[in-house]
């Protein structure tokens, strides 16, 4: 299994963005990093070797770009700057590390998957949920979907459009149709330890996806799964394994 670390000159971003790759062929899959927003987190977390028999087979290969989540949701400081680097980050996935994947794997029109824990999957619902087209499936573990939250400011028109608990149960028409033709979301939470906050938010998001007939999978795991990366190391192949 082929391990590269490569710096993306990012226009958006106004730098150059670290980006983990693994494995040789297979279709993409974009990890999006918790709270930290690292691109090394899922290597240290036992992510990629929990990985390993479906990158061997080459199955996936797996890409994990930082995030700027640490000035954007989790970050201080005024609204509008705040909004500001998480509308950088979003043209930073779109412009450069869709295009560079495309081009790595040789094919303009494969379906991206995107995956995450915690924040990171309130990253990767949001790529699926927003750009249909280009991302076709979302693996979210231990998620927190109610971005408001974070943000603190609710009815702000740019705060609503990045946060699935608001903008889902107001989908309809053609974007309803788009999301409803191109993607599948897996939506997973266990109920053991430091999963609390993250199992109403879940069961909503859940709610909401079959309320308005949005493809998806809802998974509540037991009670001695935690929000840790040994059981998203089980979680993450469990499900994987399934799509790809």
């Amino acid at each position: 299994m082929s391990a590269r670390h490569i710096l993306l000159e990012s226009p958006a971003l106004g730098r150059r963005a670290h980006v983990w790759c693994f494995g040789e062929v297979g279709r993409p899959l974009v990890v999006f990093p918790s709270n930290a927003g690292v691109a090394h987190e899922w290597q240290r977390g036992g992510m990629i070797d929990a990985l390993a028999p479906l990158l061997a087979a080459g199955r996936m290969k797996v890409y994990c770009p930082e995030t700027n989540v640490s000035r954007s949701f989790s970050g201080e400081g005024p609204l509008e700057e705040r909004l500001a680097h998480l509308r950088a980050y979003e043209q930073f996935v779109l412009d450069t590390l869709v295009p560079f994947i495309q081009e790595d794997c040789n094919a303009r029109d494969l379906p991206i998957v995107t995956t995450g824990c915690s924040v990171g999957a309130l990253y990767a619902s949001l790529f699926v949920l927003k750009h249909p087209e280009t991302f076709s499936r979302a693996l979210c573990l231990s998620g927190r979907y109610r971005a408001s939250k974070l943000f603190g400011y609710p009815d702000h028109p740019e705060v609503y459009f990045n946060d699935p608990l608001a903008f889902v149960p107001n989908l309809g028409g053609a974007a309803l149709e788009r999301v409803r033709r191109n993607v599948h979301l897996t939506v997973v939470v266990g109920r053991g330890a430091h999963e609390h906050g993250c199992i109403p938010e879940t069961a909503e998001i859940g709610g909401w996806l079959r309320n308005k007939g949005i493809p998806h999978h809802l998974a509540f795991w037991g009670e001695d799964s935690a929000h840790t990366y040994p059981w998203w190391q089980k979680q993450a192949y469990h499900y994987l394994r399934q799509m790809f």
